[in-house]
């Protein structure tokens, strides 16, 4: 019981690494927090036109949600780590990006540590995600879209990939906070004032402001 709490609490401070803030940080860059979307991820540090800062952030998120799930599989059988644990531990590292312990719980919407999860617990389920987001992006250019489909998608991959497993609910869970995290993209999309993949914003610009344009 011992080693499944500390694997869930360290998944946890993990996910809390928020690699927007840090990376911006690092490269001098404003707080993602405070212009465009004020989301901290990779979309909305790419509107700095820093493309290199937005990689960074999308392969931090990604593998943190990689690394964490990694390390408790592991290390599973050596602290008797169930695969229920290891479902909790998906979670909470996920949860860890939505809520961040240390950024105020100020988190981003998710999708890159989403895929990052789904490699980790199965390449060809991350690859099967990561190819429907491709596929809703070069069609649609909505980059918030795209995340919605892939969301909704991930557990039925995994259900014809694997069946019902401890693994399912966690990936269930986790499509569902991810679409809700997009709930204010969902409203754009349907009043058409959604902005493409690529648009250009004022990186000054803050969340309110652009929520008053719209």
């Amino acid at each position: 019981m011992t080693n499944s709490v500390i694997s869930i609490i360290l998944a946890y401070l993990i996910g809390s690494l928020s690699f927007a803030v840090i990376v911006s940080w690092a490269m001098g860059l404003p707080d993602p927090h405070t212009y465009g979307s004020g989301n901290p991820g990779a979309t909305n540090v790419l509107r700095t036109g820093k493309k290199l800062a937005a990689i960074l952030t999308l392969l931090g998120d990604a593998g943190k949600g990689w690394f964490a799930v990694w390390l408790a599989q592991k290390y599973a059988v050596d602290f008797g780590l169930s695969p229920t644990t290891l479902a909790c531990v998906a979670i909470a590292v996920f949860l860890g990006h939505l809520f961040p312990v240390f950024f105020r719980f100020l988190g981003g919407k998710g999708v890159a540590t989403a895929l990052g999860i789904l490699i980790a617990i199965n390449p060809w389920l991350g690859l099967a995600t990561f190819s429907t987001w491709l596929i809703i992006v070069f069609f649609f250019r909505y980059s918030s879209l795209a995340a919605i489909v892939a969301s909704i998608f991930a557990p039925v991959y995994f259900f014809f990939l694997f069946g019902i497993t401890a693994a399912l609910p966690a990936v269930i869970l986790m499509s569902a906070l991810l679409v809700w995290r997009h709930r204010e993209n969902i409203s754009k999309l349907m009043a058409g004032t959604e902005s493409r993949l690529g648009a250009k914003k004022p990186a000054t610009e803050s969340p309110a402001a652009e929520t008053a344009k719209n």
